[in-house]
């Protein structure tokens, strides 16, 4: 074998693995089954790589499978380009090369897998192709509207009842990304509706007792989505937000998962910033839930700067103090609570929607 333009190989594949690609070059075996060989430990390298190098490893292996793969295989080598996609997707990196690459990679695999491929292996690719576009987006060099409408052709085969997993991902990646979209017109509302909807959706599938993660994260993600929603019922739907924070955070504890419960318990706090005492009196403040909300972002301050996330921990030390510059100003005066007028933060200051 003729490795020395992907020498950094070498040293990453196990004696199995080494072993494989002796048989993947054996002249015995047809070009596309030593292709499909290459596909397959390629895939084995990514399922749990132990460092990047093993994902740029894999790449180099699809790229060597789809160089030997037959012209006339065309649906073969659109599932290499998927799964190479998958692996570029994954690669940690300061700027998006690997991201662009694996666009290229999904738009010429889902161009064969449309024609020649099956629908669950389509909707696979839309899907993934959806996330890499979403993270594009977020560094506008994508249109987020482009994400959508490839996790709806996913919804197309991924439906909630044959591929309840699969549906549950796209139901969250599509909230999110309808999340994204700033509110620029009348459509904006629609949106934010739309993507309470996907979170609830996702809820119907997935239980706390079967699937406790996803349970969890899809609660956080539902109660930013209703703090985010412009509407004339904002009171109700942080009570509903607070509620989806609990059930978040009966999975999500200090001790187990501590940087996405403090994750949670400051969307939690902020939620609890911006509502009244008494729901059904506004006016009468907020101390209450003022004072509950700095416990919560307190805890959460000791959390990230235990764990060394020293930019979000300033972040909500920033949000402690205004809060205590707002308890100051709500002390009695002449026997009434002044109110302390709290804004409509948004709870991605603090926290953050998981995807």
């Amino acid at each position: 074998m003729r490795w020395s333009e992907e020498a950094v190989i070498t040293g990453l594949l196990g004696d199995e693995v080494r072993a494989a690609l002796v048989a993947a070059d054996d002249a015995e075996a047809s070009p596309s089954e030593r292709a499909e060989m290459l596909m397959e430990i390629a895939m084995g390298l990514q399922r749990q790589p132990k460092s990047p190098d093993q994902l740029h490893a894999a790449v180099a292996l699809y790229d060597k499978a789809l160089a030997i793969c037959p012209e006339d295989m065309r649906l073969l080598s659109a599932r290499i380009l998927a799964r190479k996609g998958t692996a570029l997707q994954a690669i940690p990196e300061e700027g998006t090369a690997a991201l662009e690459q694996a666009r290229s990679a999904f738009e010429q695999a889902i161009r064969t897998m449309t024609e020649l491929g099956r629908p669950e292996e389509l909707a696979e690719a839309e899907m993934n192709f959806g996330l890499v576009l979403q993270n594009l987006a977020g560094v506008n060099k994508a249109r987020i509207t482009d994400a959508i409408s490839a996790y709806q052709r996913a919804l197309r085969t991924f439906t909630r009842s044959e591929f309840p997993q699969e549906f549950v991902i796209l139901q969250n990646n599509l909230a999110t990304a309808f999340l994204s979209i700033p509110m620029t017109d009348e459509r904006g509302k629609m949106r934010e509706a739309l993507a309470v909807q996907a979170f609830e959706e996702g809820l119907k599938v997935i239980t706390l007792i079967d699937n406790p993660t996803e349970y969890a994260m899809l609660q956080n993600n539902l109660g930013n989505a209703l703090q985010y929603v412009s509407s004339s019922h904002t009171i109700a739907n942080n009570i509903r937000a607070l509620e989806a924070y609990d059930e978040a955070l009966k999975v999500r504890t200090r001790e187990t998962t501590p940087l996405e419960y403090a994750n949670t318990i400051c969307n939690k706090a902020n939620c609890l910033w911006n509502l009244p005492d008494n729901p059904s009196d506004p006016d009468s403040g907020n101390r209450s839930n003022l004072l509950q909300a700095r416990d919560y972002y307190g805890e959460a301050r000791e959390i990230l700067m235990a764990h060394g996330d020293l930019q979000k921990g300033k972040v909500v030390a920033e949000a402690i103090d205004q809060i205590q510059r707002e308890l100051l100003a709500s002390n009695p005066v002449d026997g009434q609570a002044v109110r302390s007028h709290p804004s409509n933060r948004q709870s991605n200051e603090t926290g953050a929607s998981d995807l």
